[in-house]
């Protein structure tokens, strides 16, 4: 091959051309379809637009083998069918400005062709102008294949077999992966069930060739509240509020950066429920948060963030439930933004931050507010007269006055109510310092004032015409220095009243403060070299403003000397010492070139570097390696010192022990569980019976048995029989939601609700070696061993380390 050849060759491989249709379409179809969850929400949606009001999901293998999506809309006719899975064929547009009115979920035309390109689809159809049904088969270009007839009553059947079959890497994945899947798409097929209101959704799952269990189910409710408790049981429903919008305060509109004369009034409406503030009521993660945009189900981080940070105001460790419709004019949002239309873009969105923020603050500050009527029935009705009646004469309390009313221009007939003061005086034991009831007698300690606690404890010393540093300073706006705090220390200071100075007779010297944008005094600092006789003396000269200057020419002294003793301290240096040290630096660096360039463990022992510490042995530190430690022997009874080739570590003999027993108790004890007298019915949703169901051998291990009934509704077909007791620890149904929490996201993972874990923390922490015991060397390095035995042996359950890097030998000098 000449060179030419070679060049013409390189520039053809390089060449741009068009890719071909079949590949844009695998490749475009695996952006728009991204999981199980988007497969079937784009069927669901498909369903609701086509006016049905019952749509049934059937799942088998949780969605691995089969999708099937069922509803009784209106069909498809049959001028459709070539057109109903090819790409961006729609009846929702014309052109690109129909996209500013659409009001359906789904409009693009990708959906079922994308489906197509993606598995095995079969559509069954009988539209409502028809009298049989057609069954229609489709290939991965989305062309129609084979039609024939089927029965079947109006509405449309689609199924999707083995989904994502035609990209292996993705399938593998989605296949090993198949019940995190699983509990995504029934979160977001949730959202669908609590927005369509009239709408009956069902959705079941059959594993293998067992029986089809119900995992959710509604019956059709027409308000946002009942589709809430046909999901997730009237228990939810008994800890919600209904969100009840309000116009944003002026404060709100501040932080937003908001003015409040170009805003639309009624752009948006919210509406919805939340969660009350009450501690326990929320829950520990954000896994039932519901928003939408004209019933629209969406991810709006912001919206979200507001919701949280202003509920953990009243509730920081928990999250509420949240189920928040948003209504905005179809011309103010844009929801073509992502393919799967979770993200949308919304004009004034800070308007509705501002209005969230208000509105919630306002329902939770109402419910906050109120006292319990059992707490004012224990106050003494003598002492909350006397309490109302000092409140208004004592210094120290807050003048008590109904909003926007001026003590001058009050009624004759106006009476203060029992306010905050009052309350407090009541509950106290003593009466208010100040003004005191003549008929009550004196008793206990007089509370000081604050003036007290602002001037010096000992007899202030008048001086003529002396004023302190600090009063100058705070008079006339000039900054101290370290100088000045000084001098202030040793100097008395002046009592001083609002605005006035004391002179030496005690008459008040009234002095004008001046604001803080005034302008500062410019400090000269002159140091007069010290002589061997006198000791050294630093004195301040300084540019007075006007109003110092007065201070100054009454008398008052400005400027004080600062003294102290000159001392002498011999350095004791040798120039030959200091040539030998570097000598040998210089040995020992050319004599380990070739060795260790670099340090492994850099962290130090400090509470503020555990993170770095435990990311290094992590990296370094193996399982294998804690065999070959030598152990060098036991510090301070209660530090194991080990060798691991030139590194030295200490070990933490109680905590390393204390891990080692704990994980053991994880792992192998089984609690005994009591029966209970009459079984509790739970109220789990329906997806949390199919978790319990499928993972009863971990929870009969943690101490919880179960009565199954599969025939029965949903939430009901899960009794609880038997409940773990040990000593003085009990459990409860909320252990039992805490475990399915966790094997949602780890199915068949064995895991122990949090208070088990504290009571294995407990018992572990008992029964190990104390700091204090003497350990033979072989007990030293049994401990030591158990270390690599264990999953994660840096920590103690308790949080405390148990093991640090010591030093590295051939870092140390080597005198």
């Amino acid at each position: 091959m000449t060179d030419a050849d070679a060049f013409c060759t390189a520039e053809a491989a390089g060449a741009i051309k068009a890719i071909d249709k079949h590949s844009v379409h695998q490749i475009c179809s695996g952006q728009v379809i991204l999981s199980l969850a988007t497969a079937v929400k784009e069927l669901v949606e498909n369903s609701i637009d086509a006016g049905a009001s019952s749509v049934e999901i059937k799942l088998k293998d949780f969605g691995a083998e089969l999708v099937e999506v069922s509803d009784n809309g209106r069909g498809v006719e049959e001028e459709n069918f070539e057109g109903l899975t090819l790409k961006h064929h729609t009846s929702k547009l014309r052109d690109f400005s129909d996209l500013t009115h659409v009001e359906t979920f789904g409009f693009r035309g990708e959906a079922l062709s994308s489906l197509c390109a993606l598995s095995d689809v079969t559509v069954v159809t009988c539209h409502e102008m028809t009298q049989v049904g057609s069954r229609l088969v489709f290939d991965h270009g989305g062309h129609l294949t084979r039609r024939c007839p089927h029965p079947r009553q109006q509405g449309t059947t689609v199924s999707l077999q083995q989904l994502f079959r035609t990209l292996p890497v993705r399938h593998r994945e989605f296949q090993r992966n198949i019940k995190k899947e699983y509990s995504k798409m029934i979160h977001v097929l949730q959202a669908y069930c609590i927005i369509s209101t009239g709408v009956r959704i069902t959705c079941s799952n059959q594993v293998g060739q067992g029986r089809r269990s119900t995992v959710l189910a509604t019956s059709g409710g027409s308000s946002m509240r009942d589709n809430i408790g046909a999901v997730f049981g009237p228990k939810q429903l008994q800890t919600l509020l209904p969100i009840q919008q309000q116009p944003p305060v002026e404060a709100v509109m501040e932080e937003f950066s908001l003015g409040a004369s170009d805003l639309p009034s009624d752009l948006f409406t919210i509406s919805g429920f939340i969660s009350r503030g009450d501690h326990g009521v929320g829950r520990s993660s954000t896994d039932r948060q519901f928003y939408f945009i004209n019933k629209r189900p969406c991810d709006p981080a912001k919206v979200s963030k507001v919701v949280n940070e202003v509920y953990h105001t009243y509730n920081r460790h928990q999250y509420p439930f949240v189920s928040l419709n948003i209504t905005v004019a179809s011309e103010c949002v844009d929801v073509n933004v992502t393919p799967d239309k979770r993200q949308v873009f919304l004009q004034q969105e800070k308007l509705l931050l501002a209005i969230v923020k208000t509105s919630l603050l306002s329902m939770f500050e109402t419910g906050v507010n109120k006292l319990s009527i059992n707490t004012l029935t224990t106050l003494n009705t003598t002492q909350l007269t006397r309490a109302s009646r000092n409140s208004e004469t004592c210094e120290d309390s807050f003048p008590l006055r109904s909003p926007d009313m001026e003590p001058e221009r009050r009624p004759a007939s106006w009476k203060p109510a029992v306010g905050l003061a009052a309350l407090k005086a009541a509950f106290s034991l003593q009466q208010p310092p100040g003004k005191s009831d003549s008929r009550e007698p004196k008793s206990g300690p007089t509370q000081k004032k604050m003036e007290l606690f602002l001037t010096s404890s000992e007899p202030v010393k008048h001086t003529p015409h002396k004023l302190s540093s600090l009063s100058v300073f705070r008079y006339e706006g000039i900054s101290e220095s370290d100088t000045e705090r000084s001098e202030r220390s040793s100097t008395n200071s002046v009592p001083e009243r609002d605005g006035e100075l004391e002179s030496s007779d005690g008459a008040p010297e009234k002095h004008h403060i001046k604001s803080k944008h005034s302008q500062s005094v410019d400090l000269i600092c002159s140091v007069v070299e010290p002589s061997e006789q006198e000791p050294s003396q630093i004195f301040l000269q300084s540019n007075l403003s006007p109003n110092a200057k007065k201070l100054k020419s009454s008398g008052a002294r400005l400027d004080a000397p600062v003294t102290f003793q000159k001392k002498t301290v011999m350095l004791d240096f040798c120039l030959k010492d200091l040539s030998g040290r570097m000598q040998k630096v210089q040995q020992r660096q050319k004599a380990g070139a070739d060795g260790q360039k670099f340090r492994r463990f850099r962290a130090k022992i400090n509470p503020a570097e555990n993170q770095n510490a435990e990311e290094e042995l992590k990296k370094e530190i193996s399982k294998d390696m804690f065999k070959e430690m030598e152990i060098i022997g036991q510090f301070n009874l209660g530090f194991i010192i080990t060798k691991l080739n030139s590194d030295l570590f200490m070990i933490d003999q109680h905590a390393t022990d204390e891990k080692y027993n704990f994980e053991m108790l994880q792992q192998h004890t089984v609690l005994q569980g009591q029966r209970l007298i009459q079984p509790q019915n739970l109220h789990l949703t329906a997806v949390s019976e199919t978790v319990l169901i499928e993972n009863l051998e971990i929870f009969q291990k943690n101490g919880f048995d179960f009565q199954i009934d599969e025939d029965a509704p949903p939430m009901e077909r899960v009794k609880l029989v038997s409940l773990p007791t040990s000593k003085n620890w009990t459990f409860g149904p909320s252990d039992i939601e805490e475990l399915i929490f966790m094997l949602s996201d780890s199915p068949g993972v064995m895991c122990r609700p949090s208070r088990v874990q504290q009571m294995f923390a407990s018992r572990a922490c008992r029964k190990s070696v104390m700091v204090g015991t003497a350990l033979t060397s072989s007990e030293m390095k049994k401990l030591v061993t158990h270390m690599g035995q264990m999953e994660q042996p840096w920590n103690c359950p308790h949080g405390r380390p148990t093991m640090r890097h010591l030093a590295n030998l051939d870092l140390l000098p080597q005198d």
